[in-house]
């Protein structure tokens, strides 16, 4: 048995003894908060037109004035939170997260709700990179697994319940009620980081090279981004994305982003990475492709499409508590291969989809496909968390926040071009086949390890060893 004193311990760790669940259960609401916030808009934007006098093209600003910041912004914060203290991060973002909330709830104009969502996205960026980062410091090193299954489960179930759980929302209280329904999970996360997190610090000022920083990578990013946006209704928008590639290339070979490559040479974590993003890319095409179909093709109501879709993140919800005791136990690279090959061959059975297929026959392998992704998601997370330096953890957890970011963009606007390509006999099942590819991708991806890293000194203090 090791001990080490409070002093070696690094910023943000958990006291000697100590695994503080009620903090990881606050990690898993948060990014489930911060995901749902990526979706839940989207369907009460016809109502945000009508309610602010605006066209539906200014009202599809509520979600991508969101979104943006989102992506754009998660490499650069985590740069600048490697080092700061967690506890004020968690405590500043969350407050700000859930004070723009309120602010978009009571937009009078468009202007104002596009300004209060640029401003929540930006704080949305720093919850993606906060919550595996608080998950990982909140338990000692054997019980990672179990905590970083949390939010690596619970973030993807708000992306997926988002748009029911808005349209239910709209239906009964109007469109302000999707902004305010966050502001408790905020509250509720406030009170608790306030309470149970350890004081570690306070957050350092942006100095002037990381603000250049940013500016490149949220250029370059926002025009990958909307790149992919537009190009789900003309593949010609393709050519947007040769903007992108000069600001990209100063970050990458600048002071920002030389440490940001360096991290990611570690062994195996560039494979995780591209496993990370194959596997969100596959399920956003399947999710897209599959609710199209069983509504257009198939005749199947609205309401048994959605129950029938939610088969995926029913086996999902199930099954990320699993394989984070499985990785736990038995090591988070098995673990995370075996999900990541489940998750494939539920999207490979669904290829043969045709109209005579039951939604019970879809439901079942998108089930199959749900309890891969919730096997894989945590003991992934972990792999990869466990395996940055002590004081870049906050850039590896933006980095795979990321790459699971850009492949949900990426999956439906894939779909889409691959459907038009192929014309609307075969569409189904040139998306569908896309989708399982991807995910299949995925799999050596993920089985493929390299040397494992040598241990950093810092890394005894992340826990308390019993």
């Amino acid at each position: 048995m090791t001990h080490h004193d409070s002093g070696s311990e690094q910023p943000g760790h958990i006291p000697v003894g100590d695994n503080r669940w009620l903090l990881v259960a606050v990690a898993g609401v948060l990014a489930f908060v911060a995901m749902l916030d990526m979706n839940i808009v989207n369907v009460a934007l016809a109502d945000i037109a009508d309610g602010l006098h605006v066209s539906a093209a200014t009202a599809q600003w509520a979600v991508l004035a969101y979104q943006l910041p989102v992506v754009a912004l998660m490499l650069p914060v985590g740069r600048w939170l490697d080092g700061a203290g967690t506890r004020s991060a968690v405590l500043v973002s969350t407050a700000g997260f859930g004070l723009c909330s309120a602010l978009a709830a009571a937009a009078p104009w468009a202007a104002w709700l596009i300004a209060a969502r640029l401003a929540q996205g930006a704080f949305g960026a720093a919850l993606f990179v906060l919550m595996p980062v608080l998950a990982m410091r909140s338990v000692r090193p054997e019980l990672r697994g179990r905590a970083m299954s949390v939010p690596a489960t619970l973030g993807p179930l708000g992306a997926v319940t988002g748009p029911a759980v808005g349209g239910l929302l709209v239906d009964h209280f109007g469109w302000h009620s999707v902004f305010l329904v966050k502001i408790p999970f905020c509250l509720v996360g406030l009170g608790v980081a306030w309470k149970a997190m350890p004081r570690d610090g306070r957050l350092r000022r942006p100095d002037r090279r990381s603000l250049v920083d940013a500016l490149l990578v949220a250029t370059g990013v926002a025009v990958l981004l909307l790149t992919l946006t537009l190009a789900s209704d003309d593949p010609a928008w393709l050519g947007l994305a040769l903007v992108a590639v000069p600001p990209l290339w100063w970050w990458l070979r600048g002071p920002g982003g030389r440490p940001v490559t360096g991290v990611l040479r570690i062994s195996g974590l560039f494979r995780a990475h591209g496993a990370v993003l194959a596997l969100a890319a596959g399920f956003a095409a399947m999710h897209y492709v599959v609710a199209l179909h069983l509504q257009r093709d198939g005749g199947v109501s609205a309401t048994t499409t959605g129950l029938t879709v939610l088969a995926f993140p029913l086996g999902m919800g199930l099954a990320g508590p699993l394989g984070g005791r499985l990785a736990d136990r038995y090591g988070a690279r098995p673990v995370a291969v075996t999900g990541a090959a489940l998750t494939a061959a539920g999207l490979l059975l669904l290829i043969p989809l045709g109209d005579g297929w039951s939604s019970w026959e879809v439901a079942w392998r998108l089930a199959l496909a749900g309890v891969g992704m919730g096997l894989n998601g945590g003991p992934t997370q972990a792999l990869v968390m466990s395996t940055a330096p002590p004081d870049r953890i906050a850039t590896v957890g933006s980095t795979v926040q990321l790459a699971r970011s850009l492949g949900f963009t990426l999956g439906p606007a894939l779909a889409t071009t691959v459907w038009g390509l192929t014309g609307p006999g075969n569409g189904v099942h040139a998306g569908l086949a896309l989708a399982a590819t991807a995910a299949c991708l995925a799999v050596p991806l993920m089985a493929r390890s390299g040397r494992p890293p040598a241990p950093a000194p810092e890394q005894t203090t992340d826990a308390a060893h019993t």
